[in-house]
């Protein structure tokens, strides 16, 4: 023991990421139905390494919280701006419960037992895991006019209940949205959390991690130009012309293949390869013949393209117009198939009126692609790099918006740089959808800035919060950290069970994330994520983070000026 506290002393790192790996491998292991999770248990695992009394720079975990947050923000942005409706109002209303019933425990716990201002204040940011209380709740303490020798014992008493009650205020939630709430109302996080996806994509389902939908809209199949094919001397934008939705990609004969030109034209014995519609094969077949296997030396190379709309003079016209009116000569060879818009999925009906910058999707040969695009708009580029100019203004932006302060009734307040980088991220994840030129962040790196941003911050919380727990427990005894418990409890379940029976927050996900949020419980967020296995958690959390940010805050000054008692 004494060898890992010398390494872990001298390099506080190897500690950090032993606290993750034990953490995470805690996390797995099973009890029944229960399963602990990778942040809870690296929760755990960072108080009991942090009894060594190791220090880490609390600049690391301010950066990785803001990386997460970023992602999470970035990953959320254009749902939360389609979600932005009344929808929403249920949601604050949620928030608002779960903070009014939060300090109504903790004005009943301290009347009911005894605490001076100091305590009660420490025990609702401990217990509503708000550590801003800490600030505000000291601040108000200081301007109460008191012996220095009081407000000094009161203010240590604030950080007292704070560590005391901390460690739970952070478990609990975790457990109550990721296994307690979901056990009692027999949901399954992750089904729901799919199913909820495929709702806001307009009905396409989401698909587990290595599987892809192996029905193509757009198909290549080879046929054998017979003596009867009414194709025959004919060349291939003819072909075309007769052929709505298909097109000729190949001719192959006596071993060679020709090059498709405005003067080829098809011979019998020739084999076709054609690209289409999966609908107009069976038509495809009655034109040229039997169908056959494609040579074994022949590739038809064609390129999935995605490309913004920025043509104004398509901007309002129907799908079904538009591929009527443009002439076959221009969209031969190029096929659409699909469409999105903020980034959601767009169903390829005839009456769908395009808007500037819709993200169109075609699938065709590189040269015709490159015929059609000018007459659209901007090409994608496929390439999953990060663009780290807009990252890196994107992080700046939240770190400003965290330094602004504005005073509520007196008391100021700040989302601080976590809040303004998940503004930010959500800011920039929208703009990504309707302008994907800009902002790229592929799905894999913000992955991981996500799921470790979040694994380095839970850590190196329990390593900071330890030593000071087991202490002020032995102080104080078990009665402070069960009236934690309990003001941590009480608000969830009075909360959950309001807004699905009063406000109709029915939707499994929007309810835990309500929880987690009106809470301002991240980490019990970040669990929520991850049993999710995707972002639908983030608008509902996003709205009621925000509401919880403000009147936790506020409930510092306010604690102290009900409860009447100092300290000794």
């Amino acid at each position: 023991m004494e060898i890992l506290k010398h390494l872990f002393t001298e390099e506080p790192l190897l500690a950090l990421f032993a606290t993750i790996a034990l953490g995470y491998l805690v996390g797995k292991i099973k009890i029944g139905s229960f399963v602990l999770g990778g942040v809870a248990g690296t929760l755990l695992v960072g108080v009991v390494i942090g009894q060594m009394n190791i220090q880490i720079d609390a600049g690391i975990k301010a950066i990785f919280f803001a990386l997460f947050i970023y992602a999470v923000g970035f990953q959320g942005g254009p749902q939360f701006f389609h979600a932005l409706n009344r929808r929403s109002l249920n949601q604050l209303a949620s928030a608002v419960v779960m903070c009014v019933t939060g300090l109504l425990c903790v004005l009943v716990a301290a009347w009911a037992f005894g605490l001076d201002r100091g305590m009660a204040a420490g025990l609702a940011a401990g217990g509503l895991t708000q550590s801003a209380i800490i600030g505000t709740a000291g601040d108000a303490i200081g301007r109460l006019g008191l012996a220095p020798a009081v407000i000094k014992t009161m203010q240590t008493n604030v950080a007292v209940g704070y560590a005391v009650c901390y460690i739970f205020g952070s478990l609990g939630p975790i457990i109550m949205v990721t296994w307690f709430l979901p056990m009692v109302m027999k949901w399954d996080i992750r089904q729901e959390a799919v199913k909820l996806a495929k709702l806001l994509s307009g009905g396409k389902a989401e698909l587990d991690p290595g599987q892809f939908n192996a029905i193509a809209p757009v198909n290549t199949r080879f046929f054998e130009i017979s003596k009867a094919s009414t194709a025959v001397g004919k060349t291939a934008l003819a072909i075309d012309t007769e052929l709505p939705d298909a097109a000729v990609e190949a001719i192959y004969r006596g071993g060679k293949v020709l090059d498709v030109t405005d003067t080829a034209l098809v011979q019998v014995g020739d084999s076709v390869a054609i690209s289409g519609a999966v609908g107009v094969m069976d038509a495809a077949s009655s034109m040229f013949g039997p169908e056959v296997v494609a040579p074994p030396d022949m590739a038809v190379v064609l390129e999935s393209r995605e490309i913004i709309l920025t043509n104004r003079e398509m901007t309002g016209r129907e799908l079904g117009n538009m591929h009527d009116d443009i002439n076959v000569a221009t969209r031969h060879g190029v096929f659409l198939t699909a469409a999105k818009r903020m980034g959601r999925d767009l169903p390829l009906l005839s009456n769908l009126q395009l808007k500037t910058g819709d993200e169109l999707h075609f699938v065709g040969s590189s040269a015709d692609l490159n015929r059609v695009q000018p007459k659209i708009g901007y090409k994608i580029t496929a390439a999953s790099v990060t663009d780290f100019v807009f990252f890196g203004l994107g992080m700046i932006l939240g770190m400003l918006i965290g330094l602004i302060q504005f005073k509520l009734w007196s008391v100021p307040v700040s989302i601080g740089s976590g809040g303004g980088c998940l503004l930010s991220g959500l800011l920039f994840g929208w703009l990504r959808s309707v302008h994907p030129k800009f902002a790229a962040l592929p799905i894999g790196a913000s992955n991981f800035l996500r799921d470790f941003g979040l694994a380095v911050f839970v850590g190196i919380v329990g390593i900071a919060a330890g030593p000071q727990a087991l202490v002020a427990i032995r102080q104080y005894g078990l009665t402070l950290l069960l009236l934690g418990v309990a003001v941590t409890l009480i608000p969830q379940i009075v909360t959950f069970f309001f807004s699905y029976f009063v406000l109709r927050i029915r939707n499994p996900i929007e309810a835990l994330a309500c929880v987690a949020g009106g809470r301002s419980a991240n980490p019990a967020f970040a669990a929520l994520l991850s049993k999710a296995g995707n972002a639908t958690p983030v608008v509902s959390f996003t709205v009621t983070y925000a509401v919880a940010n403000v009147f936790l805050t506020l409930w510092g000054p306010v604690i102290v000026g009900i409860i009447s008692k100092n300290a000794g």
